[in-house]
């Protein structure tokens, strides 16, 4: 599986986490694999468990780069691109910062309403200018 390919299994998971807060990481990730066929891959599991286990450190990062938003008035598919994205900028040096945002953009695209990537592009262009790595 490519990267793009694993970066966006990833989201989904990070989405379907958000949407099912109460099932434990390791079921959604079970089902995922298990029984709709979802391919096994190291980077998408690094990123679902980490995320999950790193969401208070990835939500305050996240929450210092908005500007007149509250967290909870972000679509759940923004949060879970931003969700990604931060997990890659705070923890996963090996991605290059410009590959996560431009990545993080296009996935918005695809998925969130037409200027939801210029939302996510903003708060992230903002975190990455905190990070010291290019």
């Amino acid at each position: 599986m490519n990267r793009k390919t694993a970066r966006e299994n990833a989201f989904i998971l990070l989405f379907e986490k958000m949407i099912r807060s109460d099932e434990p990481s390791e079921e959604i990730f079970r089902v995922a694999t298990d029984e709709r066929g979802l391919e096994y891959d190291d980077y998408v599991k690094t990123v679902f468990f980490g995320a999950s286990e790193n969401r208070t450190i990835i939500n305050e990062t996240i929450e210092k780069s908005l500007i007149g938003w509250k967290h909870d008035r972000i679509s759940y598919v923004s949060r879970a691109v931003l969700t990604l994205s931060v997990f890659e900028l705070l923890f996963m040096e090996d991605i290059p910062v410009f590959v996560s945002v431009n990545e993080a953009v296009e996935l918005s695209k695809k998925y969130d309403d037409d200027k939801a990537y210029a939302f996510v592009n903003g708060v992230l262009n903002a975190i990455a200018k905190d990070i010291d790595r290019k």
